[in-house]
């Protein structure tokens, strides 16, 4: 797709005028490179959300009277300094937190530490130590299982021995913290445990081709963002009726599966693409439903929490809105 935009931000503004409770995410590539744009399509179009997805370094560059116009920012750090830098490059991990630092001194809401989860990464100490920063209302990861596995993970199986322990331990702590008072911003945690509570997740959960859908440079309309040249997710145009668009549907195993209320099908497009073959979607389902059966061990004395006063249930439903968090790593 090109570079730059081809449409006009009328157009835009025409497509979704037709939405009634409209949200605009900015999503990349890095979006912070159009911040000009970004801040004329903010000025043209009203929206009840801007959510933005960035890798950090350029949120100083932003005036901060745009940036407090956003209900969610999603920045992407990947956990530990050494975890972060490896796969991002050297000194990326400090310059991402020297702009957060900065930016929570005067940004009231979402800030959502975003973090790719692969070979060197160890669930439970990144998402502490994300989470003791003291910076991010809540953390956020997704798995690397979309692409190829080859030349990314050398063992896989072991890895995610270690990372269902990670969760179990995690789900501990958040527990925890529970018991003090706090509703720690776990957001797979949070968004899993909303569903176990009767609030059923989107099929997929990010709402791709459901309730959320992506614009590409050259005007196109996507079911979902990260692959434009697959046939099944083009959709239309901003020229077509957004209530006309076609709808994509999920594949088995996940359409009849017993636990698509709460997981909603992972991620639509590692349903439909299965670049991992079906012994490795079957490995990465089987994690989702660890995080599942964990989590359903906690939901009796999470509701007895709240009976007693302890937590609010409030805090619990999360997200308020689509903020483009995907919930199942």
């Amino acid at each position: 797709m090109p570079r730059d935009v081809t449409y006009s931000i009328e157009e835009l503004k025409d497509f979704i005028s037709q939405d009634e409770h409209p949200s605009i995410a900015f999503y990349g590539g890095e979006p912070l490179l159009k911040i000009d744009l970004m801040e004329r399509i903010m000025d043209s179009i009203d929206a009840e959300h801007y959510i933005l997805q960035t890798n950090g370094l350029l949120l100083n560059k932003v005036e901060k009277d745009y940036l407090r116009r956003f209900s969610t920012i999603l920045v992407s750090i990947d956990g530990r300094r050494e975890i972060t830098d490896y796969y991002k490059g050297r000194g990326v991990y400090d310059r991402v937190l020297k702009n957060v630092r900065e930016l929570s001194e005067f940004y009231d809401n979402e800030l959502i530490a975003r973090m790719v989860a692969t070979q060197r990464t160890d669930i439970y100490e990144d998402v502490v130590h994300l989470l003791s920063l003291g910076f991010f209302t809540h953390v956020h990861w997704q798995m690397d299982v979309v692409w190829s596995a080859e030349g990314i993970w050398k063992d896989f199986p072991g890895w995610l021995r270690r990372y269902n322990e990670g969760i179990s331990k995690l789900i501990e702590f958040w527990l925890e913290e529970m018991e003090k008072g706090k509703v720690l911003g776990i957001v797979p945690f949070l968004g899993v445990l909303k569903a176990l509570l009767g609030q059923e997740n989107t099929s997929p959960p990010c709402g791709a081709g459901v309730n959320s859908f992506a614009i590409t440079t050259d005007g196109r309309v996507l079911a979902c963002p990260i692959c434009p040249d697959l046939d099944w997710n083009v959709l239309g145009t901003l020229k077509d009726d957004p209530n006309e668009l076609p709808r994509v549907e999920l594949l088995e195993p996940c359409r009849s599966c017993d636990l698509r209320h709460i997981c909603g099908g992972r991620c639509l497009f590692f349903n439909r693409e299965r670049l991992w073959g079906e012994e490795g979607f079957s490995m990465v389902c089987n994690s989702v439903r660890h995080l599942i059966k964990e989590l359903e061990k906690a939901k009796d004395r999470i509701l007895e929490l709240v009976k007693e006063g302890r937590i609010n249930f409030e805090d619990l439903v999360y997200p308020k809105f689509n903020n483009t968090t995907e919930i199942i790593p």
